[in-house]
């Protein structure tokens, strides 16, 4: 589960994966969702840093070579954009390529790079009272973003474990860890 926000304050923002189609050479992806431009390259970007994850924690698993994947994220009448789901997509196709579930009540933001790194957020207040709405107890946001969490209200935090990351091996860790031993914020 992704967070974003636009004028009409925070919301969720789901993403799912599909594998389409298997054999040698078909790694591909396709999306869907009424995206703009600048999600639809955080979705190539998200899909290239899979590969390299992949490889290095499942070296033997060929994957992403020999899948066409298909990425969509639901309520496709409501225009999408911007590079802050991007650690999300890499979680849910890592998750169909590894055959391991997310937590259920985890959710996150950041634009991710090729290098892995997971760049600042715009949102934070919107996209935390939306996570609160939803259920969520965890929250993962980009390191630079703490001082905007630490300057919401404590009603707003309240609950809430937040982590703070600057890569993705970071948000791997979390997301798929059994037993991730977590820090409330």
């Amino acid at each position: 589960m992704g967070l974003a926000w636009n004028s009409m304050g925070g919301s969720t923002l789901y993403i799912e994966t599909a594998k389409i189609e298997e054999s040698e050479g078909k790694g591909a992806l396709v999306v869907t969702g009424q995206l703009g431009d600048v999600m639809k390259e955080s979705a190539q970007i998200a899909h290239t840093v899979c590969r390299a994850v992949l490889l290095e924690k499942e070296r033997n698993n060929p994957f992403f070579a020999k899948s066409k994947l298909h990425l969509h994220v639901p309520a496709g009448a409501t225009p999408k954009d911007g590079p802050s789901a991007g650690c999300t997509m890499v979680t849910s196709m890592l998750s169909l390529a590894m055959g391991k579930s997310v937590k259920k009540d985890l959710a996150m933001s950041g634009e991710v790079t090729l290098t892995r790194r997971i760049l600042p957020i715009g949102g934070v207040k919107e996209k935390t009272i939306a996570a609160r709405r939803s259920g969520v107890k965890m929250i993962i946001f980009p390191s630079a973003n703490r001082r905007d969490f630490d300057e919401l209200a404590s009603n707003v935090k309240e609950g809430l474990q937040v982590h703070f990351v600057d890569t993705y091996n970071e948000i791997y860790d979390i997301a798929f860890a059994s037993d991730a031993r977590t820090q409330e914020s």
